[in-house]
């Protein structure tokens, strides 16, 4: 799936910091290797509706065995491993005797205790990945790890690895033994040994998407093969929120289009954010938080939410939203299937302009049926005009007034709200009346 950066930080995939977003919450990743690899997924979700579905059953096959995980590979462990090939250190004997040996243990000895204490995770790290060989083989594994576990295979199936399987620490090596193998792994084994890494972060990612599904008791949702854009979803809501409300969402290739509408605060941002990101999410194989999930795989997901303007260049924000949505417009004509958000169209210039613009933008890209859109407004006014196309749906986000406060149930309704509270908010926070007091 095609997704820039601008939008994954408009839905919160990433942010500056970690913590408020939803690659920090959802990361339960093991070690920096494997947070690493776990960000690059979230950077390439997929387009194709198998690749999808073969991570889901990864997934799942990883929370079927996870009370067997082994706990021998640690952050510590891995950064051991990378540090001993980094290391300046005499050479060691390949075949080193009794004497030789002792020789090197005396002789270079602040060498040789850094050696047995890397050869000690380099052991713990193979003894490791033999256990996850042995955990999750299985002849019907999908193909995306039967890969990542026959190059394990391989890899921990050389001679001098075999030759040391009787010995779970390297306390228990014989000194001339211990030396041997450490030059293999050192001299012999570099390259098999970072592969091997590299493999253990494809699957360390996975076991912490796994357990954030389990953690945040996500749902893997069903994908659908589907000529047009297909979004249904019960219970649907934001992950980043301490208390959200559950949301209901349906498009189709001939409902395909969502005008939505309501007052500030009413909830409108928030469910076009948690709409992508439980799209976003899907697309990476993940879980996503709703009660269910029903869709087609889309080939791009674009947003124009958090437009600013560009004071080094002398760009305004209303230009950088025209310069948006044009992006917007040439990625949709190229008759692929795409998810198109939309918050607040033309906020940088003034009503009547904002109305004109907002017209000629909806009544294009409500020609293309094999895309998605949600589209928010507070531009009203324009929604009646709309009504002749037969691919629109409105709805609204209601706001009340109860006992002069503000009341909000961010439940979706059918239609076009005509809540006007922007001079009420005012006067309720006292600007009115420091004004008047002036």
């Amino acid at each position: 799936m095609e997704i820039d950066k601008t939008t994954l930080q408009d839905l919160m995939v990433i942010q500056h910091e970690d913590e408020f977003s939803i690659f920090g919450k959802l990361n339960e990743t093991l070690t920096v290797r494997g947070k690493e690899q776990f960000l690059k997924n979230l950077m390439h979700p997929f387009s194709d509706a198998a690749a999808i579905i073969e991570v889901q059953q990864v997934l799942k096959l990883i929370l079927k065995n996870q009370a067997g995980w082994t706990n021998r590979i640690s952050n510590g462990t891995l950064m051991v491993v990378e540090r001993f090939y980094e290391a300046q250190i005499n050479t060691i004997p390949s075949h080193p005797g009794k004497i030789s040996a002792y020789s090197y243990k005396i002789f270079s000895s602040q060498d040789f205790s850094l050696v047995r204490y890397s050869i000690s995770h380099c052991l713990d790290f193979i003894r490791g990945m033999q256990s996850l060989y042995a955990l999750l083989w299985h002849d019907d594994i999908p193909l995306v790890l039967k890969k990542i576990l026959s190059e394990v295979s391989h890899l921990i199936s050389a001679e001098p690895i075999k030759n040391i399987e009787k010995y779970n620490k390297t306390s228990e090596m014989p000194m001339g033994i211990l030396l041997q193998f450490a030059h293999f792994i050192r001299y012999r084994y570099k390259h098999n040994m970072h592969s091997l890494l590299q493999l253990f972060a494809h699957i360390d990612a996975w076991y912490g998407m796994a357990k954030s599904v389990q953690s945040y008791q996500l749902v893997f949702p069903e994908i659908i093969d589907s000529s047009g854009p297909l979004i249904e979803a019960d219970g649907l809501y934001h992950l980043l929120l301490p208390d959200p409300v559950p949301y209901s969402i349906k498009i189709n290739k001939g409902n395909n289009f969502i005008f939505l509408t309501g007052a500030n605060m009413a909830g409108k941002s928030t469910f076009i954010k948690a709409v992508g990101a439980a799209v976003f999410l899907a697309h990476c194989g993940m879980g996503i938080p709703a009660q269910s999930m029903r869709l087609s795989s889309f080939d791009g997901l674009l947003s124009n939410i958090n437009i600013v303007d560009n004071l080094a260049k002398g760009e305004s924000y209303f230009y950088n939203e025209v310069q948006r949505i044009k992006a917007t417009v040439n990625k949709v004509k190229d008759g692929r299937k795409w998810l198109i958000l939309i918050d607040e169209l033309f906020k940088g210039t003034n009503v009547q302009d904002a109305m004109k613009c907002s017209t000629s933008v909806i009544e294009g890209l409500i020609r293309i049926k094999n895309s998605a859109f949600i589209l928010s407004t507070h531009l009203y006014e324009i929604g009646n005009d709309l009504r002749q196309y037969n691919n629109i749906s409105f709805q609204y986000f209601e706001t009340e007034i109860k006992d002069d406060q503000l009341a909000f149930s961010y439940s979706l309704k059918e239609g076009i709200s005509s809540d006007r509270l922007g001079y009420y908010i005012l006067k309720k926070e006292g600007v009115v009346r420091l004004l008047e007091n002036l």
